[in-house]
């Protein structure tokens, strides 16, 4: 089956056929650095991992470049409010943001690329524009003009015919319903950031420096190019303008973007309260696993809506995929196999697999893959289940994790390396992590291996008959944040 994109350039669902057959060159947006990247950044990151992850399920071979925005007007400004050299003040949120990417579960691309690099790659795409009759100088400052490039608009759909010639735009973000000439090159300021280059001293505009480090990287024309929707215009329009303007080809091919994220039915802002970043709902001892698994729920096209209730339904989904893929490992099934149920693996499994394919369907593909271990379930209960059925559902679960990566619980596991917690050596009871002030979490918990021994001691309390003492020791490992689950091939214990 062929997969199928949204590509907001044309407006229209199409089949994606790379140019190259077997291999996807991608950009995606990545994070501008003057603060912790917020969930709403997030829901893009997530959908862009998906993406990944799929078209490497589906066999292709992929080369692909995230930017890091480390120089523009937001950068400039909160570095200097810090007092920081401007590397020294971005290079701790592209640390925070690879340690964010680690929780996860993002895949790392091919490159990373910083934009403040490739300072020297814009001056001279900026001087190909002003030979093209593209560009303009004025007081030191360069300036894409808008109206010779007669397809601009073709991304946002947006009627620029009434624009008012001349007048132009020193801001890296302006007004989503007006276009003027923008600037590709700003002339050094008192106080900011400036490199000597032969545009004279300055620093690079916004936009110039995705159209050069994706070409850069990927070729003057290249597959896909995504980001969230509020990239569409200004930024992604004025992409394709300076690019194409100076190549006379095709930026990218396909354009994909990742809806909104709005929290309880409003634009998330930190004057109303509900500004959140990945390390302020860790702090709140909400799960890496589970806020990935609500980011991924809703397809990106869609808004999504995220409220405290999602992502404790999200942990509670996850608790019953994990609880199945422990049963279907631990459990004793007798000898033989069902037709119906392999029959039933291979149908979810060409579901999900469809799903995906089609505009990358997580909703429906997260539906293929419960109804699945629903009758799974069943099947067990019943004692229909076999053990030579426990392959084929075991497959399937890994295939559909390869995309969604959420069914291994190892968020301790990443929390504890990304030193967001520390375990405990004490004998005395454990304090539950809090937030440091800093957005991170600083704690002493149980390691692992405390948790086994604990559980061990306690089986041998039942063993003997001392059930007090055992109901003593899941009291505290409850109160330690550890959670019981007797079953029939043994005890089961998960992280709160």
């Amino acid at each position: 089956m062929p997969i199928r994109f949204f590509n907001t350039l044309s407006g229209k669902v199409e089949e994606f056929r790379p140019l190259d057959e077997g291999r996807v060159r991608m950009y995606t947006c990545g994070p501008t650095v003057y603060d912790y990247a917020h969930i709403g950044n997030f829901r893009t990151f997530v959908f862009q991992d998906i993406l990944r992850r799929h078209l490497k399920y589906r066999g292709y071979q992929m080369l692909h470049v995230m930017n890091v925005t480390d120089v523009d007007d937001n950068t400039i400004r909160n570095a200097q409010a810090a007092g920081l050299p401007l590397r020294d003040f971005t290079s701790q949120y592209i640390e925070a943001f690879r340690v964010d990417r680690m929780l996860l579960n993002l895949e790392d691309p091919e490159l990373v690329v910083r934009a403040s690099d490739h300072v020297d790659d814009m001056v001279k795409v900026i001087q190909t524009l002003v030979e093209r009759g593209f560009a303009y100088e004025s007081d030191g400052s360069y300036y894409f003009r808008v109206k010779n490039f007669p397809e601009y608009g073709k991304l946002s759909k947006i009627d620029f015919s009434g624009m008012r010639a001349g007048a132009r735009v020193d801001a890296d973000k302006y007004d989503k319903d007006s276009a003027r000439d923008f600037a590709l090159w700003k002339a050094a300021k008192p106080g900011e950031p400036a490199w000597n280059t032969p545009l004279g001293p300055g620093r690079p505009g916004w936009h110039i420096e995705c159209s050069v480090m994706s070409m850069k990287y990927l070729g003057e024309t290249f597959d896909i190019h995504s980001g969230g929707s509020d990239l569409i215009f200004p930024h992604h329009e004025n992409e394709i303008a300076q690019s194409e303007a100076a190549t006379g080809k095709p930026l990218a091919r396909y354009w994909l973007h990742a809806e909104h994220l709005i929290v309880n039915g409003e634009k998330m802002s930190k004057s109303l309260g509900n500004f959140y970043t990945l390390r302020d709902l860790i702090a709140k001892s909400y799960k890496p696993s589970a806020i990935r698994y609500l980011l991924a729920s809703v397809p990106f096209r869609k808004p999504l809506n995220f409220t405290f209730e999602g992502l404790h339904q999200a942990e509670q989904s996850l608790d019953r995929l994990r609880n199945f893929n422990y049963r279907l490992k631990m459990e004793k099934f007798p000898p033989g196999e069902s037709s119906a149920l392999a029959e039933r693996a291979r149908a979810a499994q060409s579901e999900f697999e469809a799903a995906l394919n089609d505009n990358l369907n997580t909703a429906e593909a997260l539906a293929a893959i419960f109804n699945l271990i629903r009758d799974g379930n069943t099947a067990m209960d019943q004692g229909e289940f076999h053990q030579g059925d426990r392959p084929l559902f075991s497959d399937v679960l890994t295939r559909w994790d390869r995309i969604f990566a959420v069914l291994e619980d190892n968020d301790y596991d990443k929390l504890r390396k990304a030193g967001f917690i520390q375990e405990h050596r004490a004998e005395s009871s454990v304090p539950q992590p809090v937030p440091d002030g800093q957005g991170t979490l600083r704690a002493e918990i149980l390691s692992d291996q405390e948790v086994e021994t604990a559980i061990r001691e306690r089986e041998q309390a039942r063993h003997g008959g001392d059930y007090a003492r055992a109901d003593q020791i899941r009291q505290q490992l409850l109160e330690a944040g550890i959670v019981l689950e007797d079953t029939k091939v043994g005890t089961r214990w998960k992280r709160k």
